[in-house]
């Protein structure tokens, strides 16, 4: 038989999505207030529809090798409206040939991607192996968006990283199947393998000055 709901299921569900909104509009504010264009979803059809207003046909549009974006279906979208699709991760690719496609996506016309974690202050945290991704972030494309669900919101800076070392990273590791001590512990261990990805930290506590910078919440769990 289907599972049912009963009314304290549904009562649970209505906190949490209250929750949820609460300090997904909450970190919207603050995220404005560090001069981010920024902007709350109630679901992931409404963000998909926002970040599509931005792309034309024949503009150069890379992804940062995010899993939010992957789930929102976005490289498909983009590459129906359009646009021309930078994917290092395409397949029959040659290690020369990846790396040439993320240095073009530094200077692309739209970068998206994702964020590991986001405080109420309005701040972005995040990590990285090679560093195109917070490069990307920082300078060189002419508009970067970021899509993050509300599990990526923390209360400040010690969460996020916090929750770098325990969530995002691990998770990541395990999905690129890497041999990494968080792969199989759960948690960081800040091992010193060559497979390490937490090489570069970044804090990006207002908008860069000379990038036209969109941070779009939604209102449900996405990526990790």
């Amino acid at each position: 038989m289907p599972a049912t709901h009963n009314s304290a299921d549904i009562f649970v569900n209505e906190m949490n999505t209250w929750h949820d909104r609460t300090i997904g509009v909450k970190t919207v504010e603050a995220l404005r207030k560090n001069r981010f264009d920024a902007a709350f979803f109630e679901t992931r059809e409404d963000v998909v529809q926002a970040v599509s207003a931005f792309i034309l046909p024949g503009m150069e549009v890379a992804f940062g090798g995010s899993q939010t974006a992957r789930q929102l279906k976005l490289q498909q979208i983009m590459e129906d409206a359009g646009a021309l699709i930078l994917d290092h991760n395409a397949e029959g690719l040659s290690d020369y040939q990846k790396l040439e496609v993320m240095r073009r996506q530094q200077i692309c016309d739209v970068f998206i991607c994702s964020s590991n974690a986001i405080s109420f202050q309005g701040e972005l945290f995040n990590i990285d192996g090679h560093g195109n991704r917070v490069a990307a972030m920082s300078f060189g494309p002419r508009r970067v968006i970021v899509i993050a669900g509300v599990n990526k919101l923390v209360a400040d800076e010690e969460a996020a990283w916090q929750r770098i070392r325990t969530i995002a990273a691990p998770i990541n590791f395990k999905r690129l199947n890497r041999p990494n001590p968080c792969a199989k512990h759960g948690v960081c261990m800040n091992c010193n393998l060559p497979t390490r990805g937490c090489n570069i930290y970044v804090a990006t506590r207002r908008r860069p000055s000379l990038t036209e910078f969109s941070v779009f919440i939604v209102n449900e769990s996405l990526g990790f």
